[in-house]
């Protein structure tokens, strides 16, 4: 079992979870595929058996049955039966992962201008569009503007649905960053997920009307700097397969890949009808 594994787990946890030893059975009332799916933790002896219990447990709360499988070879055997029973591949996401120098943070703190965050500390500068002064606010609760724009961009589900994702950003201690434009509307946000002293970056989303001018890159470096001045050997992110642009955007910060994952859903079963 990947450790990262484990950290993606604890970065978003889901309200419901049961444990059958192997699997890990996760339902938060259907917002998210990640806090509604299983995790295959470790190899099922009995596949059928464990995938039909699976089904059970997800029928009861009315949640269609997805699992969330990461890359190895010891999945092979589950894919196989999945594919068999008609299955389908969903969100390829790959995980890229960044090694941090704890000796340099001193000195990328000083060329960054960026502070790391305490408990109560609000905000810390950070410089983007060719020098134009911006400010990167932090926080450890996610403001309701903060969330506001998260949910616009990256949001799968209603107003409704909202507080039910607040809760699972909530359910992890984390650090949420905010940079604004020059008007003082909310540009760009992100969180990092801070599991297990190696953190994750997780939710950022920059405004439609701000795409292509440095807000996320800001965000994101921002994210990067709390990681290392906290001294966290790494900081690691996900991002799904179909969006080059954040790829090729991650890899000039130098996180490279290190893995990735897909999503298996069942497929709707058909009801009969009268005729």
């Amino acid at each position: 079992m990947d450790q990262i594994e484990v950290l993606m787990d604890q970065a978003w946890p889901a309200a419901e979870r049961h444990d059958t030893g192997s699997w890990v059975l996760r339902a938060t009332g259907g917002v998210t595929q990640r806090a509604n799916s299983i995790w295959p933790r470790t190899p099922s002896a009995n596949i059928d058996l464990a995938v039909a219990q699976a089904q059970a447990w997800y029928r009861l709360r009315r949640l269609p049955v997805i699992f969330q499988i990461s890359d190895g070879a010891d999945q092979r055997e589950l894919h196989d039966a999945l594919d068999n029973r008609g299955f389908t591949r969903q969100s390829r996401t790959l995980i890229m992962e960044k090694l941090l120098d704890s000796t340099a943070s001193e000195k990328d703190a000083a060329r960054t201008n960026i502070q790391v965050p305490g408990i109560n500390e609000a905000a810390v500068n950070h410089s983007i569009l060719a020098g134009r002064p911006s400010r990167v606010e932090f926080d450890t609760t996610a403001s309701a503007e903060w969330l506001d724009l998260w949910w616009r961009v990256d949001g799968r589900g209603g107003a409704e649905a909202l507080p039910v994702a607040a809760g699972i950003l909530a359910g992890c201690e984390s650090l949420y960053a905010l940079v604004r434009d020059a008007a003082g509307g909310v540009a760009a946000v992100g969180r990092l997920a801070l599991t297990g002293g190696t953190p994750g970056i997780y939710a950022v989303a920059t405004h439609p009307g701000h795409r292509r001018q440095g807000y996320g890159l800001a965000v994101t470096e921002a994210l990067v700097a709390a990681a290392q001045q906290r001294g966290c050997p790494s900081v690691w992110l996900l991002v799904t397969a179909a969006n080059h642009g954040a790829q090729e955007l991650y890899r000039g910060l130098g996180f490279v890949e290190n893995g990735g994952y897909v999503y298996r859903q069942e497929r709707p079963r058909r009801h009969l009808t009268g005729c």
